[in-house]
């Protein structure tokens, strides 16, 4: 073997190696980096007010904070239970009739005309604003169904714009190649235009389930009590009683939950689209 051979059957092991090395790195930057930076400024505050003396009703410890939510346990999850029962059946339902009515509007240029218009007119206005409207028409009695709508109102917009604009950015040559062959709509919709879709559709159910829990909470502000009780309320209530580690706990909380939601939907995007879609593949360079 030749000094030039050596050398080329020689790097490509270097080069397997350093790149094992740094996804290695990376591997372990993903998962350690943010709970220690998370740990360092839970430590960090601790100090700062261990240090300034601030009392606890104006800005407690993460000490105070925890020992909160463990006294408080009880309660506390089961106001997370019932929000978080709020937020994922309005997801669900934000999910599906959002994809619905997207597939419509995208194919049916009469229903966009319909449509369209009045959604994105539901879409700017605030929903603080419609929030006392449907509490009033659906009934004190039914406060679950009114933080319901609520919800659905404002996680519903995402997942049918992502649906239309990703129904319509099917590739054109793609599209010509259907038309050839003589696919009919269905064959079309199916084969084509909604797997061409599901990144935008994942990108949008991404941002729906933050809204979702955005939703709830802010329809349970307006509600006030109600038959079903969840964080939101707990936090009212601890601000009267100027509970403000409990207040904390519950903010805690519901952060922890939007993040879990977060995650899963990134999860579940990873594992539909990690071997062919560009926003999912790792960067081999």
């Amino acid at each position: 073997m030749t000094i030039s051979e050596h050398k080329d059957a020689v790097v490509p092991a270097a080069v397997i190696t350093a790149d094992g090395v740094t996804g290695s790195l990376d591997l372990v930057f993903d998962r350690f980096v943010p709970p220690i930076a998370g740990a360092i400024f839970l430590i960090a505050w601790e100090v700062f007010v261990r240090w300034r003396g601030i009392p606890p009703y104006v800005l407690p410890a993460p000490s105070v904070i925890f020992q909160s939510l463990w006294t408080n346990a009880g309660g506390l999850m089961r106001a997370l239970g019932n929000t978080a029962l709020v937020t994922l059946s309005a997801f669900v339902l934000a999910t599906i009739s959002g994809i619905v009515l997207g597939i419509l509007i995208a194919l049916f240029r009469t229903v966009e005309k319909i449509i369209w218009p009045y959604a994105v007119a539901l879409q700017v206005t605030p929903i603080i604003a419609i929030a006392p409207l449907v509490i009033i028409w659906v009934g004190l009695s039914k406060v679950w169904l009114a933080l319901l709508i609520l919800s659905w109102l404002v996680a519903f917009f995402p997942m049918l714009s992502a649906t239309v604009v990703g129904i319509k950015s099917v590739d054109r040559g793609l599209q010509n190649v259907f038309t050839l062959y003589r696919a009919t709509r269905w064959q079309r919709l199916l084969r084509l235009q909604l797997p061409a879709a599901l990144p935008f559709i994942l990108s949008g159910a991404r941002v729906s389930s933050g809204l979702s829990v955005i939703g709830a909470v802010v329809a349970e502000f307006v509600a006030g009590s109600g038959t079903s009780t969840g964080l939101a309320w707990t936090i009212i209530q601890s601000s009267t009683m100027l509970d403000v580690p409990r207040m904390f706990a519950a903010l805690f909380l519901l952060a922890g939950f939007g993040v879990v939601l977060w995650h899963a939907m990134s999860r579940l995007s990873s594992t539909l689209l990690g071997h062919w879609h560009e926003s999912e593949l790792k960067d081999e360079a």
